[in-house]
């Protein structure tokens, strides 16, 4: 079979029901993929800004995963959980000992991040006896039952209609918004928000709050950056109330903010580690949990009621043994230490010249810029939950440039694949530049 573009995207409007919109929309139809490029159809070529979905941390159709699961296919491509295989086994030792060996003793595999987040709380209901799942506002953990009822967002009002019981939502700091300066008022910040959420868990009853849910950098919702001592002042918290503490790395994780996980960034190890997009950069689904010591030992005396039958899928564990083994023989986290000294001072330079950018927020390759009608106010270009033109002009002009990103709400991301050049860097930027400077003449005040 062998269909035009054309065809392609018109059999795509007709029949499927595509994520977070209405149906029959218009897409773009890709050819083909390669480093951080795609291609569609005409022959035009995109810069992956985004790293598709913040998942393609090593660009696409890079050959030592492709030939992974080409070997694997040859060999075996899936045998079911109970049954023990090369790539699963592999896989879980080399993530628990990324993860830290001296803490963490064991992996659950699942096929994405939603369901890591998903039997993550499950596993903390069965470890505690308790019901109580606290989670952030300014949160997104993954479009399933339990996952969407711990996300904070818009995405999750569906799963609100006679969905489950138990969520508690608490809203977590976003200092640019809430009227406060990174590096300047970090304290007062940290105080405020730890003060609320402790007086929060009281009123919630301790005793009932099985663990926190948090993204140790929260990503979909806008790269936040917490104030210093946040984390660390959660995860006291937790030790006080005998509360689990559960980082969803699934979007930061894997050397996107320059470490192996996120929560690295801080003075905190969480009980479990939920992870999925760049443990296999998306080449297969795959997603899982790596549980410290005591959840591990629990499991050992009492029975996990956990299961999927694609759980530590072959052809995905080979790529994911194959994605880890490049990170580290390739020295990504090194390489996103030096890319992060280029595109770091060229936010914090968007941020002086564009009367359309509040903020800028980096760590590592993982950046977004906070979007405003005015400086001064801080009115936001888009306010929450309040669809608006303004942004999705500014994707459709950028994509026009082959600059391909995405944002919501106000904010634009800037999260290309961990491999990216300087060249490559010097090359595109400079198209957000141009498209900032029309937000300035046509929208700001």
């Amino acid at each position: 079979m062998s269909l035009t573009g054309k065809e392609i995207a018109q059999m795509h409007k007709d029949y499927v029901m595509q994520s977070w919109s209405k149906s029959g929309v218009d897409a773009l139809p890709v050819e083909r993929a390669e480093g951080i490029y795609f291609y569609d159809y005409d022959g035009n070529k995109y810069a992956d800004m985004a790293s598709l979905l913040v998942c393609s941390n090593l660009g696409h159709q890079l050959p030592e995963i492709v030939e992974a699961i080409k070997e694997q296919a040859d060999k075996m491509c899936f045998m079911a959980p109970a049954y023990a295989s090369e790539p699963k086994s592999v896989l879980a030792k080399m993530l628990v000992e990324l993860a830290g060996a001296e803490t963490y003793k064991r992996v659950f595999f699942t096929n994405g991040g939603a369901e890591s987040n998903e039997n993550a709380i499950k596993m903390a209901r069965m470890v505690t006896g308790r019901t109580k799942i606290f989670s952030c506002y300014r949160s997104y953990h993954g479009a399933t039952l339990g996952a969407s009822n711990a996300s904070g967002d818009w995405r999750r009002y569906a799963a609100e209609i006679g969905g489950a019981n138990g969520f508690v939502h608490f809203m977590n700091p976003q200092m640019y918004r809430d009227g406060y300066t990174k590096g300047v008022d970090d304290a007062e910040v940290t105080r405020k928000y730890l003060d609320a959420l402790d007086l929060q868990l009281r009123y919630e009853g301790p005793h009932n709050v099985a663990a926190i849910v948090m993204e140790s950098i929260v990503g979909a919702n806008g790269v936040i950056l917490p104030p210093d001592g946040y984390m660390e002042g959660v995860r006291a918290l937790c030790d006080k109330y005998g509360i689990l503490m559960i980082c969803d790395e699934v979007m930061a994780g894997f050397y996107r903010t320059g470490k192996a996980f996120a929560f690295m960034n801080f003075d905190i190890k969480p009980d479990i580690i939920t992870f999925a997009k760049g443990v296999t950069c998306g080449y297969v689904q795959l997603g899982g949990c790596i549980v410290n010591k005591a959840v591990a030992e629990y499991f050992e005396e009492n029975v996990l009621q956990c299961g999927l039958t694609y759980s530590g899928h072959t052809l995905a564990c080979a790529a994911g043994v194959a994605a880890l083994t490049y990170y580290k023989e390739h020295d990504v986290e090194g390489h996103v230490a030096k890319m992060h000294e280029i595109v770091a001072p060229f936010m914090d330079e968007m941020v002086k010249k564009h009367k359309c950018i509040g903020e800028a927020r980096c760590i590592g390759l993982f950046g977004a810029l906070e979007v405003v009608k005015n400086k001064e106010t801080r009115e936001p270009m888009q306010e929450y939950g309040v669809p608006g033109p303004v942004m999705p002009w500014i994707f459709a002009e950028l994509k026009k440039r082959g600059f391909a990103t995405f944002g919501r709400e106000n904010f634009i991301e800037i999260c290309p694949p961990l491999i990216i050049t300087e060249k490559e860097l010097k090359t595109y930027l400079p198209i957000l530049d141009e498209v900032l400077t029309m937000v300035d003449e046509k929208y700001c005040s």
